[in-house]
């Protein structure tokens, strides 16, 4: 019996991850509004480096733009882990010659490292022009 209520729990519990909804308002906001927690990195760029960082990030497993545009100067990604779907969300925006990304988790207060090594991985896969 107990079994049975320990199974149930885990699997409303997944399914709440998985199916809650996003605010696309919460997490698509520009950069300098948010709060300094999570993984951030700021480097110069080039022109086509938010193209570039676009192409990267789409190419990424589980990952889906969640708002945004080449036109806006910035797009807010979400990427979710493999096996129980833990919503991630990154946003990287373009100002001038400067790109800001910022990554965070939605549930917990640890990523792991994950989005941290998600990110130096789409900046090394950056290629210079």
């Amino acid at each position: 019996m107990l079994a049975w209520i320990v199974l149930c729990v885990v699997v409303v519990a997944v399914g709440y991850v998985r199916l809650v909804p996003t605010r696309v308002a919460d997490w698509h906001i520009p950069l300098d509004e948010q709060a300094r927690t999570g993984t951030w990195r700021e480097f110069p760029s080039g022109p086509d480096t938010l193209e570039q960082l676009d192409m990267i990030a789409r190419a990424t497993p589980r990952t889906r733009v969640l708002a945004g545009s080449l036109a806006e100067g910035r797009y807010t990604y979400v990427t979710r882990s493999a096996i129980i779907g833990f919503p991630d969300f990154t946003t990287v925006e373009q100002q001038a010659d400067v790109v800001r990304i910022h990554a965070r988790q939605r549930f917990g207060s640890s990523d792991l490292g994950v989005n941290a090594a998600r990110v130096d991985g789409w900046l090394q896969a950056l290629q210079p022009r």
